[in-house]
Parts: structure tokens; sequence; C-alpha cells
């Protein structure tokens, strides 16, 4: 584990403390009583941190909690540019695909758990829970008195119905992740029991956590079933602290108060405007002039932040960011054309189709990219796994992947698979979204100047490009995942061959699998998030993490960071700053 210098005896004896568990153990010392919520004690939360690498000397320190209340006064108007986007297309989360949609479920629609800004579970619609001695039974008890917006109570069926219609693949596109739950029972009107196949680590943070989680984001059965699904995809009724006034593609989302929600000191404003607004100089001149207070959706544009920075009247928050950016790179289109990503490394390397990806792989100057398309505000990424997830993130990755820049190594790949200084090279097609068109001129200039091949940019909106993604209709890609605070987020729903976002629309008689495919990945994928033992299971991600990069299941860029901007104005407490959500229920206007 890792050593912190400097510690009071108080503060060492907490660290000792935080860290003195059998890493078999699945309760990691903790007993029922400890892990009951809705809050963790502080001992519960230490000890939870330390568990996943997370603990820092700050949470030490006597009085810390991490968790400053809003200084401003409640009531009022937020207004939001949710960046990068045209149109937020659904809310529902059985059907939400992108971050910038779960950052404005999280304020509808409620689950059993959400995790706090430390990334640790807590209680939401989940009162109480226990956990068995071997990590197989969650029993849980609910809240009582909670409602749903359209006034309908809260209770047991609600939880089993959005298990149902979740498990169901033709109903949700995260079904798998609840694929290792053998049962849910109801063991009361507020009673639920969840029976796992497996001891599965992830369980409270990647599986019934609102809003990242999304499988067991609780939905309402009443308004389905009046709504329909598409109009729930439009407004859907939740029982957290905002509900949906109004939707209208193109247009934006109005979110009011929900004067019933279960905790009457929440939500704090009365409205929250979200307005979708793609253009990098459009949601500048909306912010600078006043249109808007507040910037949620897509990363912001990284040549804004140091603008926004100088300008005396907003606030730039900047924190690691749980996500990765990647090339994809077509495995059923030639030149990078591979069918078989289980073949023996030597033979892999004799692959005509693999030498060119590894060659596109190897001339990815990372930190040229970092410093021209993101300014210096991004990390050099070589795999999914991110630096805020602290315990699982392999530090000495970029020294040991077979991605490292090497642009002589690169060179000579490409010659050896039959294009020598990239004469002969095909024009390939790089997919971006219109506010990725600058970051992805940077990546062809990249190509060009290292190995001397033409990239043509084609910047799509994102609906168009991501189908053409998830069809396996396409050369390149810019594009990855966000939101990512547990291992699963990314391997598993990523690298496997059957991850929800590998070709999950192909034709399936075409192409056998959309962009990987490895067995030995998808083993150790699998093991992972059933292993309870924390320090083999960070043994198990590592080593998954390392064989998609070895074997370019795309080529990893970077990594981005977490930047928040606001007009001073808004007072937004440390309480609810998680990386890649906006939870409005706290904030303020002063």
């Amino acid at each position: 584990m890792t050593k912190i210098k400097n510690l009071t005896k108080e503060m060492r004896k907490l660290w000792d403390d935080a860290h003195d568990y059998d890493p078999s153990d699945p309760m990691l010392g903790l007993t029922g009583k400890d892990l009951s919520g809705p809050k963790l004690s502080r001992r519960a939360t230490l000890r939870l941190l330390a568990a996943g690498g997370a603990l820092t000397a700050a949470q030490l320190t006597p009085g810390f909690s991490g968790m400053a209340r809003a200084a401003g006064h409640g009531g009022g108007t937020l207004t939001c540019g949710w960046a990068g986007v045209a149109e937020v297309q659904t809310l529902d989360p059985a059907r939400i695909d992108q971050v910038l949609q779960f950052q404005i479920a999280s304020n509808v629609l409620s689950g059993l758990m959400h995790i706090d800004a430390s990334l640790v579970a807590q209680g939401d619609l989940a009162e109480t829970w226990t956990v068995s001695d071997d990590g197989l039974e969650y029993i849980f008890k609910l809240r009582e008195g909670v409602t749903f917006h359209n006034g309908d109570a809260f209770n047991a069926d609600d939880v089993l119905f959005t298990f149902d219609r979740s498990s169901n693949p033709e109903k949700s596109i995260h079904s798998k992740n609840l694929a290792n739950v053998e049962k849910l029972e109801k063991m009361g009107n507020y009673e639920v029991k969840f029976t796992l196949k497996q001891p599965q680590a992830s369980f409270l943070t990647k599986t019934l956590e609102r809003a990242s989680g999304r499988a067991m984001t609780i939905v309402s059965r009443g308004a389905l079933e009046q709504m329909g699904e598409a109009q729930y995809g439009l407004t859907p009724v939740g029982t957290g602290p905002f509900k949906v006034t109004e939707h209208v593609l193109g247009q934006g989302v109005v979110l009011e108060k929900f004067a019933d929600y279960y905790d009457p000191e929440r939500p704090k404003l009365d409205k929250v405007i979200i307005k979708p607004i793609d253009g990098v100089e459009p949601i500048a001149a909306a912010l600078e002039a006043g249109d808007i207070q507040y910037i949620g959706g897509n990363p912001l544009a990284a040549q804004l932040i140091d603008r926004f920075k100088s300008n005396s009247d907003l606030v730039v928050d900047i924190k690691p960011a749980p996500g990765f950016q990647s090339v994809w790179m077509n495995p059923w289109r030639e030149p990078m054309k591979v069918t078989d990503f289980d073949k023996p490394m030597d033979e892999l390397m004799k692959d005509k189709g693999f030498m060119v990806r590894l060659a596109l792989a190897k001339a990815l100057d990372r930190d040229t990219y970092v410093k021209q398309a993101h300014f210096g505000y991004a990390v050099p990424g070589y795999g999914t796994i991110n630096p805020a997830m602290a315990f699982y993130y392999d530090e000495g990755i970029a020294d040991k992947s077979m991605q490292a820049f090497d642009p002589d190594g690169a060179r000579a790949l490409l010659a050896e698979a039959g294009f020598p200084g990239g004469e002969g090279f095909p024009e390939l097609e790089l997919i971006t979204t219109p506010g990725q068109k600058r970051n992805g001129l940077v990546l062809a200039n990249i190509y060009k100047q290292v190995l001397g091949i033409t990239i043509k940019v084609v910047p799509k909106e994102f609906s168009v490009g991501i189908q053409d993604f998830n069809n396996c209709e396409f050369d390149m890609r810019l594009g990855g995942s966000g939101g990512d605070y547990d291992p699963d987020d990314g391997i598993v729903d990523w690298m496997k061959t059957t991850s929800k976002f590998n070709g999950r629309t192909r034709d399936t008689a075409k192409y056998a699998f959309g962009y990987f495919s490895n067995a030995e990945a998808d083993q150790l994928i699998d093991d992972q998030s059933v292993t309870a033992d924390l320090e083999k299971r960070r043994e198990m991600v590592r080593k998954a993490n390392q064989i998609t990069s070895d074997r370019v299941a795309c080529g990893f860029l970077y990594h981005p960071v977490d930047v928040q901007v606001r007009h001073k104005s808004v007072t937004f407490p440390e309480e609810s700053r998680i990386p890649g959500l906006h939870d409005f229920d706290r904030v303020t206007l002063g």
C-alpha cells in the first residue's frame, strides 16, 4: 500500500486502521452496522477509500468531511449550456449511451445507491443495507414515504419492475450489467434481496449506482404504462430532486424542483434550464454574455480553459476525469484488417493488418497531441483504466505498452506492411463530432508528419457518427468514454467481445465481432468482475488492460480532465462535486 509521510499520531492511527483488513474479505473487515446507510461512518468511508487506493492525507485531517455546505441562498433559476451537442436524445436509463444524458438523468431519477465526491457508494433509495460474509447476498431496506413525480408511491415492486425491464436486452442496452444477479426477491414492501452468482467487487458502485450504473436506475411503472417508452425517454418520471417539465429535441430540457423529494432540504434551486449548445465559440459567447451560468455536457474545448480562468467573473475547477478517448480503427477495413486477435503475438506481428494498426498506434505522439489539441489539459492514455481509478491505474503502462510513441518503429512497421514512407497508403476517413474537428486535424497532422499518410477528418453529428461506429461502418473514429468510476466501466463496457459498445448494432453475419475480440482478455475481464480480493482484482484489471493495449483494440490516446466552469454567483459545494457528473440538488445562487 502507498505510504504517506508527515502524519500526526492520530492521523497515522486512522491510516493504519483504514488499511487493516484482509483483502480477500468482501466486507473489508466491516460489519453490517458499519455499512448501514444512508451515510457511512467516517471509519467505514476511510476503509472503503483505502481499499480503492484513493485515501489521501487530506481525508485524515481532523474535521475533514470533503463536504462544504452551500453558502448561497435557496430558490432561483440556473441556466446551463450543455456543450458539444445539438440535442439531448433520451433520458431513459435503459437507452442512455452518452455521459451528457446521465448527467441530466442523475438529477431526475434515483437509484438504490449514489456515489459521493470520493467515489464511495452511499445510500439513495436504500436506507440501510447488509452484505453476507461470502459477498453473495445484499439485503436493502428501502426508504419509506418516497413518491414519484406523478404521485405514485415508491416501494419494492418498483425495484423488481426496474430489474425485470433492465434485464431484458430488448428493453435495455445495459442488460449485461445484471448478468451476475442470480435472483432478486421482495422480502417486504420496503425490503429486497439480491443474490449474486459470484461475489462482485463493483456491485454497489457499478450496478446499483443511479448515474453511471443505469441498469438499476429506478423507473416508474405507472408513468411508462401511461406515457409509453418514447415519451418516457423525453420526460422520464423518477423520484429524484428535480422533475422534467419540458423537453424539446434540439431546444433543451427544463427541470423544476420536486417539492416532495425525500430530503426536505433539497433541492435548493427552483429551476434548472439546460440548453444544448454545439460549437466552441457559441458556448463561450453564451457564458461570457451571461446567457448561461454553468457548463455541462461534453468535455469543454481545451482552448477555452485559460480564457475562462482569466475571467474574474468565472470559477474554473479542474479534477482528474473518469474516462478515456481513443482513435478507433475498424478491423474489418483494409489496410487495418485483423479478423483474429487471438493469434499468438509472434504470429499477429506477421499479419499486415496488425502491422498497420500497431504503426498507427505507435505513431500517436500523445504529448504533442495533448499540448496542441488540449493545451496541456489532458493525460496521455494507453488503456481504458483512468487515473481517477487510483488503485487500479497503472502508472507504468506508458513504458510497457507496445503503443508507446516510437516514430521509427511505426515507420518500419508501415514499410513492412507494404507502405514505405506512406506510399500507396489509402486515404482513410477519421470521424469526429463537429466540436472535435480541430482535435481531428491535430491527429491528421501527426500522422502526416510521422508516417507520411493522409487522414481525412470528417465531422458528423454525434448521433450519426455513433451509428456508423455501432454498425462497424467506419474507417477510424475519435471518441471514447466518460463517467468511468470502476474498472468494469472501462474493460467490461468496452473491451470484451460482448461489450455493449463493441459493434452493438453491426451485421453479425458480416462481422463476427465489432472493433476487438480476444479470449484471454475476455476471461480476465469476467474473472476480475467477481473477485473480492482487491489486490488480485487489480492484477487482473491491469493485465487485461495491457492486453487490449498491446493488441491494439484501438489507438488509446488520452484521459481527459474534468473541468467545471460556472459563474461566480453559482455556489457548487464540494459534496456534490463528483467528477463526470453535475448534480444540482445542493447548488445555490449567491
